[in-house]
C-alpha cells in the first residue's frame, strides 16, 4: 500500500497496474484500464476507501504474490481498507474494466473476462455489494474514484474499427 503524502486537501494519485492505493480522508484516485480491473471499496457511512487495479485474474504460485494479481489485489485492498477502521458491512464496491480490446476472432477466454469473474466472485464471497459497475465491452476506461464521496467518475474510450 501506499500512502498518501501531505494534507486532503488536492490529494491526488494515480494507480498503476498491479498497485492498490486507500486513502481514509479525501483523495482522487485515477486509472487506465484495458482488460485489466479495478475495484472501488468504499465506506459509505464514513467515507475512506480505495481501488486496487489487476492485469491478471490468479497468482499460480510462482514468483511474487503481487497485486498485479486479481486475487492478491482484491485480498490486499480489503486488508487495507479494513486497517483504516472500516466495517466490512459498511462497505459497498463498484468494478469496472475487463474489456477484450483484441479483436482475434478467436474462441479463447478473454483475460478481461477473467478478472471480471475473479473480481465479482470475491465480492460477492466477502458480501460486499456491487452497487455500480462498467464491465466487458471492446472499450478501454479511464476512472476517477473521491475516496470520501465514493463517487466515480468514468470516461469510455473509442470502440476500435475492425
Amino acid at each position: 500500500m501506499k500512502e498518501a503524502a501531505g494534507s486532503s486537501d488536492g490529494c491526488k494519485h494515480f494507480l498503476f497496474p498491479g498497485m492498490t492505493f486507500v486513502h481514509p480522508e479525501e483523495c482522487e484516485i485515477t486509472t487506465v484500464l484495458g482488460s485489466c480491473v479495478a475495484v472501488c471499496l468504499w465506506d459509505q457511512r464514513h467515507g475512506g476507501g480505495g481501488m486496487n487495479h489487476f492485469m491478471l485474474p490468479l497468482w499460480n504460485g510462482e514468483g511474487l504474490p503481487t497485486p498485479k494479481y486479481g486475487n492478491i489485489a482484491m485480498e490486499r485492498l480489503l486488508e487495507h481498507i479494513l486497517r483504516l477502521g472500516v466495517r466490512r458491512e459498511n462497505l459497498v464496491a463498484k468494478v469496472f474494466g475487463g474489456a477484450n480490446l483484441l479483436n482475434t476472432g478467436s474462441s479463447a477466454y478473454p483475460i478481461g473476462t477473467r478478472n471480471i469473474e475473479l473480481a465479482l466472485n470475491q465480492l460477492e464471497d466477502w458480501k460486499i455489494p456491487v452497487v455500480a459497475s462498467d464491465l466487458a465491452g471492446r472499450v478501454g476506461r479511464k476512472v476517477i474514484m473521491n475516496t470520501l464521496t465514493g463517487i466515480v467518475l468514468l470516461g469510455r474510450g473509442k470502440r476500435q474499427q475492425p
